[in-house]
């Protein structure tokens, strides 16, 4: 993922030369959305996007994915490097940089990971439970009669459970690209959702005017 368009083209022709396919993508909502679709043994991911920055996207895919990432970006300052490595990055190289010395990095890190992608299925916060492979959430043990819109608003807010997720993240994830300031349909799946989670008294949806959705869990068992 990177905003260079040349360079992205650049490094797609050397690597299909070494037996690498790659694709590229250029802003955070689509980077973020095809980085957790599975099908990918490595992402190279620049710092500097539009929308959502590389290290919160970092971020979002950790939440979700273990694919191996390596960061690259003109950001070489010290304190960048320790952000990106404690954000989860299995790697940091800075611009400028050769394309062999990119491509070593890469075979070591997928030496590491075993050429593995394992995703973390599923997650728990406050008595709701949600399942990554088989697209199912419970509500204290009851399962959740859910809309596959419903469920990836769900997926993601159990998973950042105690910080706000922003408008433009959640975006990202269910339409690959930032929220507009009119739309009201996340606003609708959210209330949906609220609905379907009231059996439990443990569990509230908070709204952020201006800036998103809090998943907030009491610590107390219900009944």
């Amino acid at each position: 993922m990177d905003d260079d368009t040349d360079l992205c083209a650049l490094m797609a022709d050397f690597f299909s030369q070494h037996d690498f396919a790659m694709e590229a993508v250029h802003d955070g909502p689509r980077g973020l959305a095809r980085a957790l679709d599975g099908q990918y043994d490595l992402v190279i991911l620049d710092v500097m996007l539009p929308v959502l920055d590389g290290f919160e996207l970092l971020k979002q895919i950790r939440r979700r994915s273990s694919v191996p990432v390596i960061l690259l970006t003109a950001r070489t300052a010290q304190t960048d490097r320790i952000a990106g490595l404690n954000a989860g990055a299995d790697d940091y190289l800075p611009k400028p940089f050769g394309p062999e010395e990119l491509l070593a990095r890469m075979r070591a890190v997928l030496r590491r990971a075993g050429q593995a992608t394992a995703s973390s299925p599923a997650a728990e916060a406050g008595g709701v439970r949600v399942d990554s492979r088989t697209r199912e959430g419970w509500v204290d043990g009851a399962l959740l009669d859910l809309t596959a819109i419903e469920f990836d608003i769900l997926d993601l807010l159990v998973r950042s459970a105690g910080r706000v997720v922003s408008r433009n993240e959640l975006a990202a994830v269910l339409y690959q690209r930032e929220s507009t300031p009119y739309e009201r349909s996340l606003d609708v799946h959210v209330s949906h959702l609220r609905k379907k989670l009231e059996p439990s008294e443990r569990v509230q949806i908070r709204t952020v005017r201006g800036v998103g959705y809090f998943f907030a869990a009491s610590p107390e068992a219900a009944g």
